[in-house]
């Protein structure tokens, strides 16, 4: 007995010409999972040290140069808000909560959460080849005319391209390159420098310093430069597609292409 068969219509059948001649969205791998997880527990402890960071500056907002330095000291400078400490001269008539001590037993946790996943990350990048294939810029791109290039692309805030989805540009890259080993070594050095367990060990990580008043200010300012990286990184994210990246950076994966549709067509089933 003859055996009926269904007549499968291709799907160009249904649209126009024009739409199936442009080329379909494709998903592809972008992070590793590795990058993807410390790249978050990194985020989430960057924002519990700046919280707690903030709560232990308002207890004492005056920095100095040297080795010491309290309330009866000049400061090399001071921020202008009320202190949460009646010692601490602020100019204000008022003191605000004293946060002092869970934030700096938050601050101590964090951090070396942080410290012990910048460590995991670093092998990963040395082991596997990621800073020197994904990382270091070539030598074509560090051409100053490719550097203003970029930068002059990011001050206009120009979507990037397709292709740049895939890898860094120069500048991405060596801001990337500077905070991995540059600012983050700084941080952590200035800070255990504040430790007097850490200092009685190693007296020469606070003395080149010039004293632990002066690894707090310096503490300080890294801090700040962290912050307007992350900043920065941010805005980046969302002028080259917030959904897009933050999908590459959960997921691991980055959809390439479109499928557009021109106006009064509708989506068959096949």
């Amino acid at each position: 007995m003859a055996r009926s068969e269904s007549a499968q219509v291709p799907v160009s059948a249904y649209v126009p010409s024009s739409v199936s001649a442009v080329p379909a969205a494709t998903v592809t791998s972008r992070h590793s999972a590795l990058v993807r997880v410390t790249h978050w527990i990194t985020a989430v402890c960057f924002i519990a040290l700046l919280v707690s960071g903030m709560e232990i500056v308002i207890s004492h907002p005056r920095f100095y140069w040297g080795e010491t330095g309290n309330v009866l000291t000049t400061p090399l400078f001071q921020i202008p808000i009320p202190s949460s400490r009646h010692l601490v001269q602020t100019g204000y008539g008022y003191v605000l909560p004293d946060q002092n001590g869970w934030s700096r037993y938050l601050h101590f946790q964090a951090a070396w959460l942080a410290v012990l996943t910048g460590l995991l990350y670093a092998v990963f990048g040395f082991v596997t080849g990621h800073f020197r294939k994904n990382l270091l810029p070539d030598r074509a791109d560090l051409s100053w005319r490719g550097f203003w290039t970029s930068i002059a692309s990011h001050l206009r805030f120009e979507r990037p391209s397709e292709a740049e989805a895939w890898s860094y540009n120069v500048l991405q890259r060596i801001s990337y390159l500077f905070v991995l080993f540059v600012l983050f070594p700084l941080i952590i050095w200035t800070g255990l420098a504040m430790s007097p367990a850490f200092v009685s060990a190693f007296p020469a990580s606070v003395t080149l310093l010039g004293g632990q008043q002066s690894a707090r200010t310096i503490h300080f300012f890294v801090s700040l430069a962290l912050v307007l990286f992350l900043l920065v990184h941010v805005l980046m994210v969302c002028v080259a597609g917030f959904r897009s990246r933050m999908r590459a950076m959960i997921t691991g994966r980055m959809i390439t292409g479109q499928i557009t549709r021109p106006a009064g067509t509708r989506r068959e089933r096949t």
